[in-house]
């Protein structure tokens, strides 16, 4: 079954918080929602379908239901990490067009900064799953994880530190427009890599901030999204898949991206080159490029030419990316922020973003997402959207 035009997002809200020492989680999914729902034009008694993942506290959508007082046929905690809200979408859609729900609501919060997390801890033993009696005796840690796929891209490929950064100094030039962002200075080339190295060959400046905070979409059926007095931006491809160490057969310049997709692409019906918006995954700069690669926007080893000099700055190069300021530079709630990519696309296709980084002309819009860890096992989603 193809979502293609199944589904359109009528709502989309950012919290604004990026630390709330006194607020609840189930509070901050709560706030996300009803900001969307607001936006959408739509009430909590609207829906009818509900989607979270792990950060959602309890037994997921099953309290978060009760929390928020939902009256619900439909739920699904699929997750992926932080891909997993672009997944949501996709599922939500696929719901939608099986009749299982008519208004699905998808939301995201977490208090990482207030709770103290950061990408320098050692990574905490997950129960039962089958990697860690091996993997956390030597007590990985998630910044080393993606630095070692730097570390190989720049040897397989002659990436530089000068080319990673030029990716942050593109978050940064968007971040500055934006009132919430937490990192709104602009930032050189040169100040990147004057900064401290956290795992070689990372820098301080390459990885994403850690915040508070959350988000929120609202999914409809194409008729309910005709009667909104809303701009139209509809589902027309998706795509998913997990990587692995694929039985010893490791390759660390590559992501999932390789796989989820060519599958959105080919559902949409486009290539990369009808793309005029990506709001691309940017936990550290490296996850950015190896994406930009995978996705096809660039041939693998070529990311590192493809993003230096300014080439995803708005208004400058050729493939405007995170003109929120993303990860790296705005927020990333709950260490996992998928779902802000999705919000800041669904801006620049209604023509909402601000000014100073609206893209002209703006009608197919891609986010992309990765949850879990570059250099052993992640999720990847992929969602291409487009103004109706």
């Amino acid at each position: 079954m193809s979502l293609r035009g199944q589904a359109y997002i009528a709502g989309a809200y950012e919290h604004p918080t990026r630390k709330a020492p006194d607020t609840s989680i189930a509070q901050l999914h709560a706030e996300a929602a009803r900001g969307a729902l607001a936006d959408a034009g739509l009430t909590k008694d609207d829906v009818d379908g509900y989607f979270c993942a792990g950060d959602a506290p309890g037994m997921g959508p099953l309290a978060m239901a009760d929390y928020m007082n939902l009256r619900l046929r439909h739920v699904d905690s699929t997750e992926m990490g932080g891909s997993s809200y672009i997944a949501h979408v996709a599922h939500a859609a696929a719901a939608i067009a099986m009749g299982r729900c008519s208004v699905a609501l998808i939301t995201l919060a977490g208090r990482p900064r207030s709770e103290g997390q950061s990408g320098t801890a050692a990574r905490p033993v997950v129960a039962n799953a089958p990697e860690s009696p091996w993997e956390a005796p030597f007590g990985p840690v998630t910044v080393n994880l993606y630095a070692m796929c730097a570390m190989r891209h720049m040897h397989e490929f002659g990436t530089t530190p000068e080319q990673l950064a030029w990716i942050k100094v593109a978050a940064s030039h968007h971040a500055q427009h934006n009132p919430n962002a937490m990192l709104r200075d602009v930032v050189t080339v040169e100040e990147i890599l004057a900064s401290p190295v956290i795992s070689d060959p990372l820098r301080r400046l390459d990885c994403c901030v850690v915040s508070d905070g959350g988000g929120a979409l609202v999914v409809v059926r194409p008729e309910i999204a005709r009667a909104l007095r809303r701009p139209l931006v509809r589902v027309m491809g998706a795509g998913e898949a997990p990587k692995g160490q694929l039985g010893g057969d490791v390759d660390l310049t590559f992501s999932g991206a390789r796989w989820s997709g060519p599958a959105a692409f080919a559902e949409a019906g486009i290539t990369p080159a009808d793309i005029k918006y990506a709001s691309i995954y940017d936990s550290f700069t490296i996850t950015v490029l190896i994406q930009l690669e995978d996705l096809g926007f660039c041939p693998k080893g070529g990311g590192g030419r493809f993003v230096q000099d300014g080439n995803l700055i708005a208004g400058v190069g050729r493939l405007p990316f995170n003109t929120d300021g993303g990860g790296l530079c705005n927020n990333h709630p709950a260490n996992r922020g998928g779902i802000t990519k999705v919000i800041e696309a669904v801006r620049q296709l209604r023509g909402e973003a601000h000014p100073a980084v609206q893209v002209a002309n703006c009608d197919l819009a891609l986010a992309q997402g990765t949850g879990g860890l570059l250099g052993s096992r992640h999720g990847s989603a992929t969602l291409i959207l487009e103004r109706a």
